[in-house]
């Protein structure tokens, strides 16, 4: 099944250190016709803006949707939906709770 509408999305994470503008990479189809741009961020820029900014940007490039990991929980979902005025869809990445205890233990 072909996705022709697709055209550009966007994934950001959490990874210590990583920053928009170390750590993003775009990929696109072999045709041109599809880019996937990946955005890492420290965990702590949830406190410096970063985030939100990053993301009116991707909206005004013209990205069609955002997917978050799951690191940044549904609190930070709604904080950009808000923020981008619920214009593109942004959604997250969930772990079930059998992951919960694993992942807190690598992400601390």
């Amino acid at each position: 099944m072909a996705l022709a509408n697709l055209h550009k999305w966007a994934f950001f994470y959490f990874s210590p250190d990583f920053s928009p503008e170390q750590n993003t990479v775009i990929n696109r189809n072999p045709m041109g016709t599809c880019e996937m741009i990946t955005v890492g961020f420290d965990p702590r820029a949830k406190e410096d803006g970063s985030i939100i900014e990053v993301a009116k940007q991707l909206k005004a490039e013209g990205i069609q949707f955002i997917e978050l990991c799951g690191g940044f929980g549904p609190t930070w979902t709604i904080k950009i939906n808000e923020a981008l005025d619920f214009a593109i869809p942004v959604g997250a990445v969930m772990y079930g709770p059998e992951f919960r205890k694993q992942l807190f233990e690598i992400m601390n």
